[in-house]
């Protein structure tokens, strides 16, 4: 596993920005990791900075990059551009060429029916990301489906706002996870029960 992957384990929650505002609050905030969700070639460089100057772990949504393709050397120009300490990515080929280029890695996934859900395995195998990243992260008895499938340690996704009572947005927390302080992004890390 990656060396950072201990600051993820250990997090409550993890800050997930679309814009500056967002990206302001949570260089501001205690989390410790910012998933940038949005950014262009321009302006990446740039972000990452901030987040790097503020103490934290920048961890870029490399597929939300507005003017970077889908093919493996988008992870090195991203690199040279900026570089992020991890990537977030829906592609097993991306997440395996920055897994054997030092980054931490994470597969964003979404689940949304069995067949997605079959499918899961065999892209995991194929990228061997540090962690999976659900969404919808509001689904408990997937999740622990996932975690049982898998030694790979879930994220779960979920849109949590920006004020504690928005929490949570459709039910109880599940047992696994910790209660959410003040709200400070839209994703929240899991130990699996395998790591």
């Amino acid at each position: 596993m990656h060396p950072l992957a201990e600051t993820l384990l250990d997090e409550p929650v993890i800050a997930a920005v679309k814009t500056d505002d967002a990206l302001t609050a949570a260089l501001a905030s205690p989390c410790s990791t910012v998933f940038l969700l949005a950014s262009t070639l321009l302006n990446v460089g740039e972000l990452v900075r901030r987040i790097h100057a503020a103490g934290k772990l920048a961890v870029v949504h490399i597929d939300l990059v507005d003017g970077l393709s889908a093919r493996e050397v988008a992870v090195n120009s991203l690199i040279a551009l900026c570089h992020p300490d991890g990537i977030i990515s829906t592609h097993p080929s991306l997440i395996r060429r920055a897994r054997h280029q030092g980054l931490l890695t994470i597969q964003r996934a979404f689940i949304l029916d069995s067949l997605s859900l079959n499918n899961l395995s065999g892209q995991l195998e194929q990228g061997k990301p540090d962690f999976v990243e659900i969404l919808p992260g509001i689904m408990p008895r997937v999740i622990t489906e996932i975690s049982t499938r898998t030694r790979v340690p879930v994220i779960a996704g979920v849109c949590c706002g920006t004020r504690p009572t928005s929490w949570p947005p459709c039910g109880p927390v599940p047992r696994q996870c910790p209660p959410l302080p003040r709200s400070c992004g839209t994703s929240e890390p899991r130990k699996t029960q395998n790591a």
